[in-house]
């Protein structure tokens, strides 16, 4: 089911891998998912990776204020800077609020 994420800080993470340590990365990945699932304000996550290596995270959290706070996570911090020596080409972040959110779906047959 679709959250209305109407008033949530959106943290948007678009970045291209390298093909380095894909089992490395992996790991990491995992516990940082459950690391920000565990923090105070966080209200989910969205990730889609194409063929070429570019995929986009997109975490919600309940306000500004708690994106901060994972951000300066110090596990999270030092995951941050794995990825730049070796998990990732570039990446860009994008922080903002959501004005508007709703979505569809497929009725089953």
């Amino acid at each position: 089911m679709e959250q209305d994420r109407t008033g949530q800080t959106a943290v948007i993470f678009i970045a291209e891998r390298t093909a380095d340590d894909d089992a490395g990365y992996a790991a990491a990945a995992a516990a940082m998912d459950a690391l920000a699932a565990a923090q105070r304000g966080y209200r989910g996550i969205d990730s889609v990776r194409g063929a070429d290596g570019v995929g986009i995270t997109v975490s919600y959290w309940a306000d500004e204020a708690s994106a901060v706070a994972w951000r300066k996570h110090p596990e999270h911090a030092a995951i941050r800077e794995a990825g730049r020596g070796r998990w990732y080409r570039w990446y860009r972040l994008h922080v903002a609020e959501i004005g508007r959110s709703y979505g569809w779906s497929r009725p089953a047959r």
